[in-house]
C-alpha cells in the first residue's frame, strides 16, 4: 500500500450536515475541540446556528483532530468540510532508528483542508448527524482527559510533546472537561473554566462547580447572565451608524416574513374583549392541585380558547398547496408560540396541541419557553406548525397586524391586558380588557370563517365556562 493510499484511509472529513427543513448554511458559533484533541464517536465538537436555531454537532468517528477549517463566526454552506480527523493517529511514526518522530502539522482554525488526500464523507453506513437526529445514547461517549491512559492515542500525544520540546515551548495545559451547556454558563458568568475545581466524575466541571466559582465574583459585582445583545447604533464623533450583518435567525425571519407577506393575501380582524373572568380563573388555577408545579398564566387559557375555536371551525386549520392547487385540511393542531430570544424571533410549536389536557398544555408551554430562552430549540420543534399565537401584550402593546408564519393559515395576536372602564351589566365598571387581532390567509379563510374563529376565542375568554360547554 502506498503512502498516499494510507493517508487517504487515515483522514476523515466531517462536513456541515444537512439538518433538513430547506436549510443551506450554518454559522459556527463555538468550537469545543482544537487540533490535537482526541474525539470519540458521538462527541459534540461544535455548536452552530442555523437559520432556525442553535444546534450541536457530534463527530461520527473516533480519532484525533487534525485541523479545523473555519473560525468561529464564519457561515459555512451545507456539505462543506469543517473539520479533519486523523482516525489512525501514529500510523506514520518514524522507524525505530530515527531519533525524532516526524512533525505533524497543526493547522490553525481557519486553515484549508490538509494536504494529505482525504476520504470524503463519513465511513460507509454512517452519516453525519445532529444531536437528536440519529445518534443513540449508547454511541455517545465522553472524551478522555489529556494525559489519561489511552494506548491508541499515545503516539499522537508523544509527537506533540516532541514538537513542543523542539520548539522550546511548554506543553499546552489540558482543556477543562465540561459539557457544552456548562461551558456556556461559565461564559455567561465570566468564569474561566481553567480556574474551576471540578467535582464531577472523571474530573468533569459541573454547573454547581461553575456557580460555586462565580459566588465570590457575584459578591464584588453583579454579573449579567443574559446573552450579549447586538451592538446598538451610537453617535460618537463622526460615527453615526453601526452596521450589523444579517445572518442566522434574523436573516431567516426576514426572508420568511417577506415571502409570507407577498405570497399569502393577509386579512386582519380585531376584537376588544372583557377578560376579567378569565383572569380570575387564572388565579384559581394557580392554587389547583392538578396544576401544581405548572406555570399558569393568561397565555395558557388564550391558547386553550384558540384550540376550542379551531375545534368549532376546523376549516381554519389548513394550508395552501400552490404546486398542486389544493387546500390541505389539517386534522391536528401544531400550535405555534412566537418567542423573542436573544438570537431573534422563533416560532416553535406544540405538537398535537388539540389532544392535550389543560395540565399537559401548561407543561408543554413551559418546556417550549424554557428551551427557547436557552437557545436550544431544535429545527424539528419549529417545523410543521398550523396556527400561531404571538403575545405582543408582554411588551405593553395593545394590538398589531401579525404576519402569518409561512405555510400556516392564521395567527392570533394578543394585546396587553389592562384595567379599563367597561360597561358591565348596564354600569361602567373597571374591568380587565384586551384586544385580539387575527390575521389569516384569505385564499383559505374567507371573512365569515375568520370572523367566527375570532368571535369564538373572544366568547370563551369572556365566559370561561364555555371551555366546558364548547369543548
Amino acid at each position: 500500500m502506498t503512502t498516499m493510499t494510507q493517508n487517504a484511509a487515515r483522514f476523515r472529513e466531517f462536513k456541515m450536515p444537512d439538518v433538513g427543513e430547506g436549510l443551506t448554511e450554518a454559522e459556527i458559533l463555538k468550537w469545543y475541540v482544537q487540533p490535537g484533541d482526541t474525539v470519540t464517536d458521538g462527541q459534540v465538537v461544535c455548536e452552530v446556528e442555523t437559520a432556525k436555531a442553535a444546534v450541536e454537532l457530534p463527530i461520527p468517528y473516533d480519532g484525533v483532530v487534525h485541523s479545523l477549517h473555519f473560525e468561529e463566526g464564519v457561515t459555512v454552506d451545507v456539505g462543506t468540510s469543517i473539520i479533519t480527523v486523523d482516525v489512525a493517529p501514529g500510523a506514520e511514526e518514524a522507524p525505530a532508528a530515527e531519533p525524532v518522530a516526524p512533525a505533524v502539522p497543526a493547522a490553525p482554525a481557519a486553515s484549508p483542508a490538509p494536504a494529505a488526500p482525504a476520504e470524503e464523507g463519513a465511513p460507509k453506513g454512517r452519516q453525519p448527524v445532529l444531536v437528536g437526529y440519529g445518534v443513540s445514547e449508547a454511541s455517545t461517549k465522553r472524551r478522555p482527559r489529556k494525559g489519561a491512559a489511552v494506548p491508541e492515542q499515545a503516539p499522537a500525544e508523544a509527537l506533540r510533546a516532541v514538537q513542543t520540546e523542539l520548539n522550546g515551548q511548554a506543553p499546552a495545559p489540558a482543556r477543562p472537561l465540561a459539557k457544552p451547556p456548562v461551558r456556556k454558563l461559565a461564559k455567561d458568568l465570566g468564569i474561566d473554566l481553567a480556574t474551576v475545581v471540578p467535582t464531577g466524575p472523571d474530573g468533569i466541571v459541573t454547573r454547581e462547580d461553575v456557580h460555586a466559582a462565580a459566588a465570590p465574583v457575584a459578591e464584588q459585582a453583579p454579573v449579567s447572565r443574559e446573552t450579549t445583545p447586538a451592538p446598538a447604533p451610537v453617535v460618537q464623533g463622526d460615527v453615526r451608524e453601526t452596521r450589523i450583518p444579517v445572518k442566522g435567525v434574523r436573516k431567516a425571519t426576514a426572508q420568511a416574513m417577506t415571502r409570507s407577506a407577498f405570497t399569502a393575501p393577509h386579512v386582519t380582524e380585531f376584537v376588544t374583549v372583557d377578560v376579567t373572568r378569565t383572569m380570575k380563573l387564572v388565579q384559581e388555577l394557580k392554587s389547583d392541585k392538578d396544576m401544581a408545579g405548572l406555570r399558569v398564566n393568561p397565555l395558557l387559557l388564550i391558547a386553550k380558547a384558540l384550540l376550542v375555536a379551531i375545534k368549532r371551525n376546523p376549516d381554519v386549520n389548513a394550508a395552501w398547496d400552490e404546486a398542486n392547487q389544493e387546500i390541505v385540511l389539517k386534522h391536528y393542531v401544531n400550535l405555534g408560540i412566537a418567542a423573542a430570544t436573544p438570537r431573534g424571533l422563533i416560532v416553535p410549536n406544540i405538537k398535537d396541541a388539540h389532544d392535550k389536557t389543560l395540565p399537559q398544555l401548561a407543561e408543554s408551554l413551559g418546556e417550549l419557553v424554557a428551551t427557547a430562552r436557552e437557545g436550544k430549540t431544535s429545527p424539528a420543534a419549529m417545523s410543521g406548525g398550523t396556527v400561531t399565537i404571538t403575545n405582543v401584550g408582554v411588551f405593553g402593546v395593545d394590538t398589531g397586524t401579525p404576519i402569518l408564519n409561512p405555510g400556516e393559515s392564521a395567527i392570533l395576536a394578543v394585546g396587553a391586558i389592562k384595567l379599563q372602564p367597561w360597561v358591565h351589566k348596564g354600569k361602567i365598571k373597571p374591568r380587565q380588557v384586551t384586544t385580539l387581532a387575527l390575521s389569516f390567509d384569505h385564499r383559505l379563510v374567507d371573512g365569515e370563517l375568520g370572523s367566527k374563529v375570532l368571535a369564538d376565542v373572544a366568547a370563551v375568554l369572556e365566559q370561561p365556562k364555555r371551555f366546558i360547554t364548547w369543548a
